[in-house]
């Protein structure tokens, strides 16, 4: 099961530094067309925009594993025992139940635009791809929020400095 997670989890890896490299150059050819050559591809700046927004929803699951989303642990840091399970429990409980949210009605915004047939202006790609996002970003952080309940409840409050995201 572990080995499951680990391969989810360098996947995602490898999709957030390939379109951030991706978005650079776009974003780096942006700059150069503006000021060297006078003009610039609509195209790229639209295309940049959706990976970001894939980056943002991607990147917010995968953050959940790390547990490296804000948050005010000073109250829940005072309580010990079964009080601060209860407490952590709750907290997952109310970002699964918005996360959930996100899942399901981005799931409803996409399949909208599927029927609506909408396009993107430059790119002329369904709307549905950009959507998507939404939706993959709201059941990746719900999916990893039940592992979290499990983990809070096995006592394992705090983030493992294994799992440190290194900035």
């Amino acid at each position: 099961m572990k080995q499951r997670f680990s391969r989810i989890n360098r996947f995602e890896e490898s999709v957030l530094v390939l379109t951030l490299v991706i978005m650079v150059l776009l974003i780096f050819g942006q700059v150069i067309g503006r000021y060297i050559l006078g003009s610039t591809p609509s195209w790229t700046e639209e295309l940049a925009r959706y990976i970001h927004i894939f980056q943002v929803w991607i990147g917010a699951s995968y953050a959940v594993k790390f547990r490296q989303h804000i948050r005010i642990g000073v109250f829940i840091e005072i309580f010990k025992g079964l009080p601060r399970k209860i407490l952590e429990t709750v907290s997952i409980i109310i970002w699964f139940a918005i996360a959930m949210f996100l899942a399901i009605y981005g799931t409803q915004l996409v399949l909208t635009s599927l029927g609506n047939g909408q396009v993107s202006p430059a790119l002329q790609i369904p709307m549905w791809i950009p959507f998507i996002a939404i939706p993959l970003g709201g059941g990746g952080m719900a999916f990893r929020l039940i592992s979290q309940i499990i983990e809070v409840w096995r006592g394992n409050y705090d983030k493992d400095e294994s799992e440190e995201i290194i900035a």
